[in-house]
């Protein structure tokens, strides 16, 4: 007796189950996203467009900003209108990723800094020690050159919002790890008219945004192998198409 009533119990769940899940499997597939994650959902929530020529895909617009650069000069998404331009969330006393994004950053540079219709945003996420006098000694120390290459501090939690929420770059205050501060070692590319850009990866989805640390690892033989220098390189030609609309 028992037994049938737990064979009773376990259908009649199985059956509720199915009145509530199945519909929405259904619905799913019918919209061909039964494969895609959370962050995935999120991310195509805020497309707007991919355009047909460059297969970019449009995001939302940068909000508005306005922050000190490393001369002490306001600068707000008016300075970046009319410009593709890059974004890095760092700070200067970063022990880990922060010097491999500069030097990735410093390969950016070299090829577009030159241009007036190109820039380069690089917030750092503690204002409290980054003030544009040291934003400045640091780019005389990382050979930091172009004259459209903006350090730019302000208010931390100005910065921080924009971070995580403007571009979905994370960024926080953590005391146990090192610096202090936990962030995305990631870039976001901006386009003309301040719109977040990015393409798309082999299976379709938006990457959102470009790595911009180096990871290796080793092959089969135990050489050490770059396993993402290309997204740098996919930003490079992301840049230029960006630059040509």
């Amino acid at each position: 007796m028992k037994k049938n009533k737990s064979y009773i119990g376990i259908t009649f769940i199985i059956l509720v189950f199915g009145i509530f899940a199945i519909p929405k499997i259904i619905d799913r597939i019918s919209n061909d996203t039964i494969t895609d994650a959370n962050r995935l959902n999120k991310v195509k929530k805020g497309v707007q467009s991919t355009d047909a020529e460059s297969g970019l895909v449009k995001f939302s617009k940068v909000p508005d900003f306005n922050f000190r650069n490393q001369d002490s000069i306001e600068l707000g998404n008016s300075f970046f209108e009319d410009k593709v331009y890059v974004v890095e969330f760092f700070f200067t006393t970063c022990p880990t990723i922060c010097p491999i994004m500069t030097q990735s950053m410093l390969q950016i540079e070299d090829k577009f800094g030159d241009l007036d219709n190109f820039a380069i945003a690089s917030f750092t996420i503690n204002p409290a020690h980054d003030t544009p006098s040291v934003l400045k000694e640091y780019m005389i120390d990382h050979g930091i050159k172009s004259k459209n290459r903006q350090m730019l501090t302000g208010g931390h939690d100005d910065i921080m919002k924009l971070a995580n929420k403007g571009f979905n770059l994370y960024a926080a205050m953590e005391e146990k790890a090192p610096g202090g501060f936990e962030h995305s070692g990631m870039f976001a590319l901006v386009d003309k008219n301040g719109f977040i850009r990015s393409r798309k990866d082999e299976f379709g989805n938006p990457i959102l945004c470009y790595r911009g640390i180096t990871e290796t690892s080793k092959d089969e033989l135990g050489e050490v192998i770059d396993t993402s220098h290309h997204q740098l390189t996919e930003l490079k030609q992301d840049i230029l198409k960006l630059l040509k609309e």
